[in-house]
């Protein structure tokens, strides 16, 4: 297995900061707009994020939320071992602008099943997509997002590693390739 750097902690918090600013263009103070994060691994995003907005705009009053969409996915009958997390939203999505946040976006499916699972809060005026990663030429859906981290032209059996501070005990991200027979 080879593996390439495509973040390293520097460079993923200048990232996530460019991500805020683009937010910030278009939705002003955040009165209207909230944030998901997609667990498990877009919650840590998600965080930062919120974190980030909540000192650039000196208002600690964003809504944030975290969503469990397991049982909201297309093939949770046809696994074998579910192992949910927990959906912590303490707000109503009716009318509001949502940003859904989740780290790497690659057939679509997980986003599709977030979008089915936060209609039990509400529905939203506009949804839209933050993503750390995308791994273009795999979507099983038309899913887009509308902020991205970084775009990487991947194969099926290139694995994206993101590893956060607060799980791994570093942050980075990662392209792993399998290694060719020769």
């Amino acid at each position: 297995m080879h593996s390439k750097l495509i973040f390293d902690k520097r460079h993923l918090e200048i990232t996530i900061n460019r991500l805020c600013f683009q937010l910030i263009e278009n939705h002003d103070l955040f009165t209207d707009t909230v944030i998901i994060g997609l667990q498990s691994r877009g919650v840590y995003l998600s965080r930062r994020i919120h974190k980030l907005l909540c000192e650039v705009l000196n208002n600690p009053n964003i809504e944030h939320g975290e969503l469990d969409v397991s049982f909201h996915r297309d093939d949770f009958r046809r696994r074998e071992l579910i192992n949910p997390s927990r959906t912590h939203i303490d707000f109503i999505l009716e009318n509001k602008n949502v940003i859904v946040v989740d780290d790497v976006l690659y057939t679509g499916r997980t986003i599709r099943a977030g979008l089915d699972a936060m209609l039990s809060f509400g529905r939203p005026a506009k949804v839209e997509l933050l993503v750390l990663i995308d791994r273009k030429f795999s979507r099983h859906l038309p899913i887009a997002p509308n902020y991205v981290g970084k775009s990487i032209d991947t194969i099926l059996t290139d694995k994206i590693k993101v590893q956060w501070q607060e799980t791994e005990g570093e942050d980075g991200v990662w392209m792993l390739t399998e290694d060719k027979a020769t």
